[in-house]
């Protein structure tokens, strides 16, 4: 449940709340990374898997290389124009060091496939969350959104 207790914004400011009754993939966004193009695999997730109680969340953060240099109108554009994002951007925040998100400080107790827990490594890094708030996987950067790794702890954990 602590994952829910974190405030967070919307891309535009605005008051955002982790929505608690769906299974959640929560990744780390950067508009000029080598790995971008994985926004393409999280649409396609959002959409195969939104009317099932899934959704994808972006963090937009500049804190590797300075990918994420854009404005919040800037990220918005490019996301509608380029990938055709429809899941929540939250605001620009950073995921690693003192002024992390909360809600970081929490996914990054989760280990990963190979038991490393800790900081974020780089763009793109995902943890599925379930309803309720549990941390079940943590997928680095190199796991692609449609790995047969992904769809497969996505299609066991969808509510109902």
């Amino acid at each position: 449940m602590r994952i829910y207790q974190s405030e967070l914004r919307s891309l535009e400011g605005e008051s955002f709340r982790l929505p608690q009754d769906q299974l959640l993939l929560i990744v780390n966004v950067a508009s000029k990374c080598g790995a971008t193009p994985q926004y393409s695999g999280l649409e396609r997730l959002q959409e195969g898997y939104a009317y099932r109680g899934f959704s994808v969340i972006g963090v937009p953060c500049d804190q590797f290389a300075g990918q994420e240099p854009g404005s919040a109108e800037e990220i918005r554009l490019f996301c509608a124009m380029t990938y055709g994002i429809s899941f929540p951007l939250l605001e620009k925040s950073e995921v690693n060091g003192p002024k992390r998100l909360p809600l970081y400080a929490e996914l990054t107790k989760t280990r990963d496939s190979s038991g490393l827990a800790g900081d974020v490594a780089w763009n793109f890094e995902k943890f599925l969350v379930a309803p309720g708030g549990k941390v079940l996987n943590r997928f680095r950067t190199s796991v692609q959104p449609e790995d047969p790794e992904v769809i497969s702890a996505i299609e066991e954990n969808l509510p109902g």
